[in-house]
């Protein structure tokens, strides 16, 4: 990534850090999860309310850097009224648009294209994937499972449940 390629991308990206829809923890959610990335500390605690199968509320807290807010944004954004079984595939997506160069999401999520040059950005990998990991955390916490693994690679992982 060259120079203009990143300012660029932290140009649009700062638009929607500076204004992360529901940024507030829910009174009574069905679960809560916080996650960190241990590579720089950014962390985002998210609240889910499911009702058949469905998010009915969300609320979510984020102290991350740029890229991670910006994904949480979006988040944010579209996550109200989709499927829990479109929100693990979405976290499946993302890791695999960020680490195999796979395709960025479409649909409803498409805005997370813009994400995409953060490819090369590999330490920031985990703040990107925070609100992602968090969702499945908790949506494996409302379901009864234990949590999936967020990355199958041996060493330090990308995000931690905190």
């Amino acid at each position: 990534m060259n120079e203009n390629e990143l300012q660029a991308l932290y140009a649009q990206v700062l638009r929607l850090a500076d204004d992360i829809p529901r940024n507030q923890r829910l009174e009574q959610p069905d679960a809560s999860v916080r996650m960190v990335s241990p590579l720089c500390g950014s962390q985002v605690t998210v609240d889910l309310v499911v009702r058949d199968g469905l998010i009915q509320d969300y609320g979510q807290k984020v102290r991350a850097c740029t890229l991670g807010a910006a994904a949480a944004a979006i988040v944010g954004k579209h996550i109200v009224g989709r499927p829990t079984t479109e929100l693990r595939e979405l976290r499946d997506r993302m890791r695999a648009m960020l680490k195999d160069e796979g395709p960025p999401p479409q649909g409803v999520w498409a805005e997370l294209e813009i994400l995409t040059p953060a490819r090369d950005l590999v330490s920031r990998h985990g703040s990107i994937m925070l609100a992602f990991d968090a969702v499945v955390a908790a949506l494996d916490e409302i379901e009864g499972r234990d949590r999936e693994p967020t990355d199958k690679a041996s060493g330090i992982p990308e995000t931690v449940r905190a």
